[in-house]
């Protein structure tokens, strides 16, 4: 008779710091699950938010509810920094907490809630590569996403806002003016071009005229992941050369975040995201111009991608 196993010796997860940067894998993480001061946020967005599973302890970043401004009249408004703390304080976020933020859809609002603290002044957050999806593929646990989470004692979060890090349109104008900044439209390239309709109704298709084309599925590659850094900065130069301020949108200031996690990770500066975003400049009302077809100032490399971006 085979005498039974003995029990496993348990081991304490590993400490959540230092962060090795901006963006942390399902290997990096899942031995780090539980640490204390480690926090997991789920960014989810839209039907994503129905996944029915989650990342144990996992806390919702409800970008689609409490964790945007519902007092602004376009989607995913930035709240002001001291509504922001408050409910950050509410998730029990602390100023000496580590985050990691994830999205059940792979890459694709996550980026959003990093940039977001980003912009209060936090730099102790990196985003799951590939999220759900890779962490479900790398064998990391989950558990049942209807499961009530224990109790959160309120954090003591303090924001510290940076300035520049979400613009709005005047300064859109000036950059798309300017011969040393880009504007890239993460967009799928028919929604650029006026040659799908945009998702949310109301609004004019096309784009802003000077603006480039870098749908941010092309900044992805397998398994959903980002692309490597060298990838990255190739992706870039060849849509905005070497102009550079670069300022990100797309449909509502989303899947922008996802060009300006890029770009971190490609090593460039002075990144900025358009808040508003299509949901705004798009306007019949907004006063704004818009082009429609393929831009003088897209990248002819890659104008022949496939369209992998969403509605943000």
């Amino acid at each position: 008779m085979t005498p039974p196993e003995p029990p496993r010796p348990h081991v304490p997860p590993q400490p959540a710091r230092p962060l090795p940067g901006p963006l942390v894998d399902a290997a990096w993480l899942a031995p780090r699950l539980g640490a204390d001061g480690l926090v997991v946020l789920d960014a989810s967005v839209g039907g994503h938010r129905d996944a029915e599973t989650r990342i144990p302890g996992a806390r919702r970043f409800d970008l689609d509810g409490a964790l945007s401004d519902h007092h602004a009249s376009l989607p995913h408004t930035m709240p002001e920094p001291d509504r922001l703390a408050a409910e950050l304080r509410a998730l029990g976020l602390r100023d000496e907490d580590t985050v990691v933020v994830y999205d059940a859809a792979g890459v694709y609002s996550s980026p959003r809630a990093w940039w977001m603290l980003r912009a209060v002044g936090f730099d102790r957050a990196a985003v799951l590569d590939g999220g759900l999806p890779a962490w479900t593929a790398y064998g990391g646990p989950v558990e049942d996403a209807a499961r009530p989470l224990q109790p959160l004692a309120p954090g003591d979060f303090t924001a510290r806002p940076r300035s520049g890090l979400l613009v709005g349109a005047d300064r859109v104008a000036d950059a798309l003016r300017d011969s040393d900044a880009a504007v890239l439209d993460a967009r799928t390239r028919a929604r650029f071009a006026g040659r799908a309709p945009e998702p949310r109704p109301g609004l004019r298709g096309g784009h802003m005229p000077g603006a480039v084309s870098l749908p941010f599925g092309e900044l992805l590659g397998d398994g959903g992941r980002m692309r490597p850094p060298h990838e990255l900065r190739e992706a870039f130069r060849e849509a905005a050369g070497d102009r550079g301020a670069l300022v990100f949108s797309c449909g509502s200031g989303v899947t922008a975040c996802v060009l300006a996690l890029g770009a971190h990770l490609a090593g460039l500066e002075d990144l900025s995201v358009y808040d508003g975003s299509w949901s705004e400049w798009g306007l019949p009302t907004s006063g704004r111009p818009v082009a429609t077809g393929a831009a003088d100032a897209e990248s002819p490399e890659s104008a022949g991608s496939a369209d992998r971006a969403g509605a943000s």
